[in-house]
């Protein structure tokens, strides 16, 4: 996390691979490309991201982001989002994980 903003945290990734299909049921999310470039994959629809795109994907949409290379991503979100959802995988990081300082 850099910082919170209200109810929102604003948080600094760094991606490569698929994450995994999930929703967020109450909160949207927002994606921000700082470098390199993102896939959303939902069901209706992909979206693809490259340095200084943006894309709010709404709350209760299925989708799978997924970066074929490293991608640096600024995400915003309300402090109430879990990372895959109601979706654990391996790659499923807790909040006190997201927000540990690296």
């Amino acid at each position: 996390m850099v910082a919170e903003l209200d109810d929102s945290y604003v948080k600094v990734a760094k991606v490569h691979g698929t994450l995994a299909w999930h929703s967020h049921d109450d909160e949207d999310e927002l994606f921000f490309i700082l470098a390199g470039r993102l896939r959303i994959e939902m069901e209706s629809d992909t979206v693809e991201l490259g340095e200084g795109e943006m894309f709010v994907v709404p709350k209760g949409v299925r989708h799978n982001p997924v970066a074929e290379q490293e991608c640096l991503l600024m995400l915003i979100e309300r402090k109430s989002t879990l990372h895959t959802g109601n979706v654990v995988t391996g790659k499923t990081r807790s909040l006190a994980e997201q927000l540990r300082e690296v």
